[in-house]
This record gives C-alpha cells, structure tokens and sequence, in this order.
C-alpha cells in the first residue's frame, strides 16, 4: 500500500497563503479556500498557478473540487493544466473555447497556447471546430492542443456539470508505471500511460501545475477550491526539501 506523506496545512485565503498561487488575467481569491477563475461575464479568462512546481519523479495525487456554474447554456469551462512553457507563471492559452489553455486550430502554432504540457479539460460548451459533443465531457490534452477525438460523458446525452454544486476532481501520476489516472465524483473518467518525463517534457522533472479557464459568447462562475496535494513517502523516509503539499478544507 502507498504511503502519502502530507507535508503542511495551509488555508488558500489566509494572508499567509495568497503568495502560494499566481494568478492572471481576472482570476481572484474568494472567500471559503477557493480561487475564482472567472466571473459569470463574457470573454473573460483566468488562471492560477501554484509557485512549487510538481516533481515527476515521485507518486502524487491532487484533490480539489471545482464549480462550473449553474447555467446549464454557460460556457467555456475549466482545465486542469501540467505544463513546462517557456514562460513559465506568466503562460497562457486562447480564451473562449480553449479555456485559456490550448489553441483554436491543432496547426495554428502561432496563436497562444500552453505548450509543452499536459491538460485535463472540464468542457461545458459544444464548439466543433474541437470535436466536442453536444452535452458537457472530460477529455485528456497535450501540448495545447484543445481538439480531441474521446472524451467521457459517463455515457451521458445529457451529462450536465453546470449544475450550482462543487465537483470532486482527482488526479494522479505514478511514475513507476508511467500512470495518468484521472476522478471526478468518484468515478475513473481517464487512465492512461505516457512518458510525462522524455515524451512530453523532454527530460524535464519539476514542472508547474495549476487551473485555466475561460468565457466567450456565454459565460459563468467558476472556480476551484484545493484540497490536498500529498506526494508518496521516499524510501528512506526522508523529508521532502521543498514546500509543495497543501491540504486544506473548504469551509461550507
């Protein structure tokens, strides 16, 4: 069994705290250890970034839950991002249907996205143009690239998660079997192997994680409120060096 090893305990909208996220463009602190992305306005965009960067090298889960709105015809919707680009907190997608993450077209290189990167895309408005459905899916993305041929609907015409309530969103990387195991509400929505470390980020261990979202024609609240981030125990029971475990409860 796995040992997870929880380093400290902080509160996201204590003043000790704020400094342990950059945020950019119209994301802000709320109240109730949550970060608000955007606000229910048109054409907006936000992301927030963790200041310690994840280390590759070792097991990790993150918590945290997410609210997508509760206008069910609300866009665009919110990703969950691991990313190297060269601009490091200061990086940052298209808006509107690329949730301030990837690029419109999968061969426009020169329009603003993060890359080179891995996503986990919570998408709540159907734009063809990325292969969407109709109804609200959860889809893996590389390298800012927003098009994607699967994604999950738990087998759902109707899938809504602009619903008005917080969603439960894990995600994990084991590194001794190169696994991206992705939950939400308890479900397994994504699994799947990749070389994170040569294939994505060429040999790149430390890389900077955080959340992207975005507004156009229609819009939304949404936001995120972290749990926990806890690493796996090392061998020799060693202390981790840096900081980079939250775990923090959501007042009601």
């Amino acid at each position: 069994m796995r040992c997870l090893l929880l380093f400290f305990s902080l509160s996201i909208f204590s003043s000790s705290s704020y400094a342990q996220f950059e945020l950019i463009g119209d994301a802000e602190f709320m109240s109730g250890n949550c970060i608000r992305l955007t606000p229910d306005y048109q054409y907006r965009e936000g992301i927030a970034y963790y200041q310690a960067k994840l280390d590759l090298t070792r097991f990790f889960e993150i918590t945290f839950d997410v609210f997508f709105g509760a206008k069910d015809e609300g866009a665009d919707g919110i990703t969950f991002v691991i990313h190297d680009d060269p601009r490091g907190y200061s990086a940052y997608g298209t808006w509107g249907e690329c949730m301030g993450y990837g690029r419109w077209s999968p061969s426009a290189y020169w329009a603003n996205s993060i890359t080179p990167s891995i996503a986990v895309e919570f998408d709540t408005y159907q734009n063809l143009q990325q292969g969407d459905p109709w109804h609200d899916h959860v889809a893996y993305l590389e390298n800012g690239v927003s098009y994607h041929k699967s994604y999950w609907s738990n087998d759902q015409d109707d899938f809504n998660i602009e619903d008005n309530f917080l969603h439960d969103f894990r995600f994990s990387w084991d590194p001794e079997t190169q696994t991206i195991r992705v939950k939400l509400d308890g479900k397994t929505v994504y699994t799947g192997q990749r070389d994170l470390i040569n294939d994505i980020f060429k040999g790149k261990t430390e890389v900077i994680w955080g959340f992207t979202a975005s507004t156009g024609r229609k819009s939304n609240l949404q936001y995120f409120c972290l749990r926990n981030l806890a690493y796996e125990n090392t061998p020799d029971n060693s202390p981790f060096t840096e900081d980079p475990a939250l775990n923090t409860s959501k007042t009601e």
